[in-house]
């Protein structure tokens, strides 16, 4: 059966982020499809596979893309799964559309081409306005995160929250909604916008509403949080924070990387208040609080190893010229260097960009990287193999392996006269 043949009896119309992208002339990787006036009976009869649990959705048999009957809901309890869905035949398009939470987001296109856009998506398209469709938001708490991430999506557009929406989202944030979200789904929309080009935008948007506070106090307990001048141009440690996660944008892809530039001060929250701008021992501080973050949100083991590592020895990677050669080799047992390389690169690109997101140090080199990677590089060559050949056996072996890198690092400090 041909898909024209497959769609001939249904009312389908795209919608959502495909009319958007359209219309922003962006890339379309996905498109989501509303049927209206159709039942599942009929969709089961033309060769549709239903997925949806909670509502009726279906994959194409040929192009395997969403098509979802028109539905409404209506809030019956906490949360962002409180709903009750009618999905009868009598369900306009509108209402559909209505039932969603941008007005940019609230579009279709039929199949003659023609925008249908009941509640000014397309004037909010073109004015770079991020705005709710109806008072009906308030009701989700999961699309304070929502906004927050098109917001980091669409930076690049100049799109701004309208103040009413954002109004909305603080009243979210001050009620027990947000505490109804699951870890797994706050961490998805977190992962989400770290990967786009510019993730500061949505912590600054969490922020604005009093979101972040809930979500992730000691994040937000950074800001306001003076660091000394001399070494901090910028003082404050969450506007810090924001620079060094604009910085491991432009070193790296990783969320990881980018997970760990935004974790790597949080010790810094519980230095006594007598001791500011200073921060002793702020390093091993954060550390239980990484833990604690990562524990909440489910975060992936590799995006807390590095976390938990940058925390604790990035002021060693900082100091790496003055370090002793033995104090150098106690950092690469303790980083996993031998076993972990490519983690270790990483940990030095969160290095890097924590020490030049910095207000005035943005361009600035970072010497301590390239002179590390040359001691791992150097020192990884040193194989157990010809300590066996020698005849030694048991810790003897790891003695003379361990002595070797310790001559090598001496010898290369020596001809760098650091």
């Amino acid at each position: 059966m041909s898909n024209s043949n497959v769609l001939s009896s249904l009312n389908c119309y795209l919608v959502g982020g495909a009319v958007r992208d359209q219309l922003l002339n962006k890339e379309i990787y996905d498109r989501d499809w509303v049927v209206v006036g159709s039942t599942v009976e009929e969709m089961l009869s033309l060769g549709f596979k239903q997925v949806g649990k909670d509502f009726p959705v279906f994959l194409h048999p040929i192009t395997k893309e969403e098509y979802a009957l028109a539905r409404t809901e209506r809030k019956q309890g906490k949360g962002y799964t409180g709903f009750i869905c009618n999905a009868g035949t009598n369900v306009k398009l509108e209402d559909d559309l209505l039932r969603r939470d941008l007005t940019i987001n609230a579009m279709a296109l039929s199949d003659s081409g023609q925008i249908i856009n009941p509640y000014g998506g397309q004037q909010d398209l073109n004015n770079r306005i991020l705005r709710h469709v109806s008072d009906a938001f308030i009701e989700d708490p999961l699309r304070v995160l929502r906004v927050a991430r098109f917001a980091t999506r669409f930076h690049e557009y100049n799109f701004t929250v309208a103040p009413e929406t954002l109004t909305l989202m603080k009243v979210i944030s001050e009620n027990d909604e947000l505490s109804t979200l699951s870890g797994e789904r706050i961490w998805q929309e977190m992962s989400r916008s770290l990967a786009d080009k510019h993730p500061e935008v949505f912590f600054n948007t969490l922020r604005s509403c009093g979101a972040l506070k809930q979500l992730w106090p000691e994040l937000d307990a950074l800001w306001g949080i003076a660091n000394p001048e001399q070494h901090h141009p910028e003082v404050c440690s969450g506007i810090h924070t924001m620079m060094v996660l604009q910085q491991s944008v432009k070193l790296s892809n990783s969320v990881s990387v980018r997970f760990a530039a935004l974790c790597h001060d949080l010790g810094k929250t519980l230095t006594p208040k007598e001791s500011i701008p200073m921060h002793v021992r702020h390093e091993q501080l954060g550390l239980p609080l990484i833990e604690k973050i990562c524990k909440k949100l489910k975060v992936p083991n590799k995006a807390k190893s590095l976390a938990l590592k940058v925390c604790q020895f990035h002021l060693h990677c900082h100091r790496a010229l003055e370090l002793k050669p033995q104090t150098i080799m106690t950092l690469f047992n303790n980083l996993d260097v031998w076993r972990k390389p490519e983690e270790f690169e990483d940990f030095l690109l969160v290095c890097q960009a924590d020490a030049t997101g910095r207000l005035g140090f943005e361009n600035n080199t970072y010497p301590q990287a390239q002179f590390l990677k040359e001691l791992y590089t150097q020192t990884s060559r040193v194989k157990s193999l010809e300590f066996v050949e020698q005849g030694l056996t048991g810790i003897k072996i790891k003695e003379a392996i361990n002595d070797k890198k310790l001559r090598i690092i001496e010898a290369l400090k020596t001809s760098l006269n650091v």
